[in-house]
């Protein structure tokens, strides 16, 4: 029992040591935690690479703030964290896109594998009938005749 007592204390003092705290102006308090997912807001789902792949493309403080459903006091902390760490982060950030791509060539290239070796289902008299009329109403709308 005392093995389990010293390795939960252990487990305990390492994730202390993974807080960083961000103190905000007159909203408190908020965190920026590294988890196993990477830095995240404390009390959130959010990765700073979510913050990250917004602020890349110049989407202003407020609208990351809505589209991420953070509090002001932490979108303070995730682009205080940003500016301040901006080395580390943007590293990190490059490094998350290269795996996130990796991964999907990889997802891609398994779904490829498995469609090859799928056969291909006969359809149904009635779904073969909706596809010919959703054809039938796709080249009257390229062709500019769409009255459905």
């Amino acid at each position: 029992m005392w093995l389990y007592n010293g390795a939960v204390q252990t487990a305990l003092a390492c994730l202390e040591d993974c807080f960083v705290t961000i103190t905000t102006h007159k909203n408190g308090t908020s965190k920026i935690v590294r988890t196993e997912r990477g830095l995240s807001i404390d009390g959130t789902r959010m990765t700073l690479y979510d913050v990250m792949d917004f602020f890349t493309l110049d989407y202003p403080r407020n609208a990351i703030r809505d589209r991420l459903l953070l509090s002001d006091a932490q979108i303070n902390a995730a682009l205080s964290y940003i500016h301040e760490h901006r080395a580390e982060v943007e590293a990190e950030y490059q490094q998350i896109l290269r795996e996130a791509e990796a991964n999907r060539r990889y997802w891609d290239e398994c779904l490829r594998e498995h469609l090859a070796r799928t056969p291909e289902r006969a359809l149904s008299p009635e779904k073969a009938a909706l596809r010919a009329r959703l054809q039938s109403i796709r080249a009257q709308r390229e062709a500019g005749q769409c009255n459905s």
